[in-house]
């Protein structure tokens, strides 16, 4: 007796439309051109983009930012304790 295993797979396939191509090719523009600190710090939220992992990057970019400048604010203030105190 001969059996046969058919498999079946269902690839889901999202076609990117044409405004969500421009939006990104728009992030893209201004990351370059602005800078990606201000692109994401000062220039938009950019919610016209539908992409969780985006936002989610984007979120700890903006968080380790905060972070690295904090710290070398730190940095500082501990430098100029340790001086001010000759």
């Amino acid at each position: 007796m001969e059996v046969s295993l058919k498999t079946s797979i269902f690839v889901k396939i999202k076609i990117m439309t044409e405004e969500e191509f421009e939006n990104w090719e728009m992030v893209d523009y201004r990351i370059r051109n602005e800078g990606i600190d201000y692109c994401f710090e000062h220039y938009s939220r950019f919610e016209e983009i539908k992409d969780e992992e985006f936002h989610k990057l984007r979120l700890e970019f903006l968080e380790s930012m905060k972070k690295i400048r904090e710290y070398v604010k730190s940095k500082i203030e501990s430098y100029e304790e340790d001086y001010d105190d000759e």
